[in-house]
């Protein structure tokens, strides 16, 4: 809104020229929406705890939880509000990117609203597998038609995927890049998920994905940079730093309220309202396979739990403790905040490791 209505009394006043940089405008995008969460937590967690939205604690899980009984829920909420505001403050609208994007977040944030709400309303477990996995792969399917109709690039352009330290682009089959893309975005969603089991784990994971991937559609949205780092250029991507530094503000603005002793749990209205954004940015600035070392940690996670589930059906055995892998962890002694920072200095040197071997194809 900012860039629309103050940008153009830049041929009067020069000082408003800055509002075109998007390293500006993103990095008050990502102040805004911390501020705002700081500023409207305290009265969003005392909502929940109002209307009772309270944390259900699992009785076979690892027994230091029960501990945080009676620990509001749905406090992706503040996420979301924090990272709505602050966009429509800074971001450009007239780029396709970034209504794919609006898209992609409130999708994922109404499957999470509605699951989190059938679990308070009527005291099931939500919704079933069946069912929330058919609305993200619905919603996937509906991102990926969009991506496809709104990007003015050539369609083979749009069916092209990246591989890691190789240049030249691999280009798929319409209907396989579909099928591709969608696994992409809805098992980020599903990843996410199953790795917020720990105060803060899963808001401090993600919130350095979104720094990587604040960098990365820079890189990738300047055809200078891009050539040089022989990365493919996509046009449209650049306004996706603006997007992903307000998403990271108002995740910083969040763990505010969310670090060890949590004040609040972002349940699946956040933790699927991130993962299926990850992963619909990854798609839309052709990085898809790139993404799945940056979220190593996040990757580890998931299939820690197909190991697990696929051990115990065959040999009746675990190979964990417990699964996902950070309850196998606390389950072996570590303490909780010693599992979520050493995650946390993990997915910081993979960030430092996937931006310093850019240039290398």
């Amino acid at each position: 809104m900012f860039y629309h209505l103050i940008y153009p009394l830049h041929e009067y006043i020069s000082f408003f020229n800055i509002f075109r940089y998007i390293t500006v405008r993103a990095a008050f995008a990502a102040i805004t929406a911390f501020i705002i969460a700081v500023l409207i937590g305290k009265f969003v967690i005392n909502k929940l705890k109002k209307y009772r939205v309270i944390q259900v604690i699992r009785e076979d899980g690892p027994q230091k939880h029960l501990e945080k009984k009676g620990t509001p829920t749905m406090g992706g909420i503040l996420i979301f509000i924090s990272f709505i505001i602050s966009l429509a403050l800074w971001v450009r609208f007239d780029n396709s990117y970034v209504y794919i994007i609006l898209f992609s977040v409130f999708w994922f944030f109404i499957i999470g609203l509605i699951d989190d709400l059938l679990k308070l309303k009527i005291g099931t477990k939500g919704l079933t597998v069946k069912r929330k996995l058919f609305l993200q792969f619905l919603g996937s399917f509906l991102i990926i038609l969009l991506y496809l109709k709104f990007t003015s690039n050539t369609f083979a352009f749009k069916t092209y995927i990246n591989i890691p330290f190789i240049k030249t682009p691999f280009l798929l089959n319409m209907w396989i890049y579909i099928v591709f893309a969608m696994l992409v975005i809805a098992s980020w969603s599903n990843a996410v998920n199953l790795t917020d089991g720990l105060d803060g784990l899963a808001a401090g994971l993600c919130f350095v994905i979104f720094i990587t991937l604040t960098v990365l559609p820079y890189l990738i949205g300047n055809i200078k940079t891009s050539n040089y780092l022989l990365i493919m250029y996509v046009a449209q991507s650049s306004e996706l730093v603006v997007v992903c530094a307000a998403m990271a503000g108002a995740l910083l603005g969040f763990l505010w309220f969310n670090t060890y002793p949590a004040e609040v749990f972002m349940s699946d209205t956040g933790s699927l309202m991130l993962g299926g954004p990850i992963g619909t940015v990854a798609v839309l600035i052709k990085q898809e396979i790139l993404l799945l070392i940056i979220g190593i940690i996040f990757v580890v996670e998931v299939l820690s739990v197909i190991l697990q589930i696929a051990s115990y059906k065959i040999t009746k055995k675990r190979i964990f403790a417990m699964a996902p892998l950070h309850h196998h962890f606390q389950l072996k002694g570590i303490s909780e905040p010693k599992i979520i920072i050493r995650f946390w200095i993990i997915a910081i040197i993979i960030l430092l490791f996937t931006l310093s071997t850019l240039k290398l194809r």
